[in-house]
């Protein structure tokens, strides 16, 4: 409870717990997934970039193939986290990929959203 110099009196916790759970309701939205749910994305143009970082200031790891499709495994405002096939190595253009990098990142705006389900997965 929380009481001010004029003698009123009100209570803050619940008021705080609704806005943590509104918060949080709204991160669980903006992520795009729910839980057991796997989203792909097909890169619709020549190449697209895989960066290191959710940024186009990150390093580029990889240039990806027109029609390759990528699971997304996380999301940070615009830019999606991809999982990285060994296979990338040989069908993309690797430009500084690691050996311990199994993901990277791409823009929203160079990806398509694949509606249904590969087969190869």
């Amino acid at each position: 409870m929380r009481c001010d110099s004029f003698g009123g009196c009100r209570r803050t916790a619940p008021r705080f717990l609704l806005l943590t759970l509104a918060f949080l309701s709204a991160a669980i939205a903006a992520s795009g997934q729910e839980e057991g749910s796997e989203q792909h994305v097909r890169v619709p143009k020549s190449h697209a970039n895989v960066h290191g970082g959710p940024s186009s200031g990150r390093p580029v790891l990889v240039l990806v193939r027109k029609d390759t499709v990528l699971p997304v495994v996380g999301r940070q405002g615009e830019w999606l986290e991809v999982e990285l096939s060994p296979e990338l190595k040989q069908t993309g253009m690797v430009i500084r990929w690691y050996d311990d990098e199994e993901r990277g990142w791409m823009h929203e705006s160079t990806v398509a959203l694949v509606e249904e389900q590969p087969e190869d997965r």
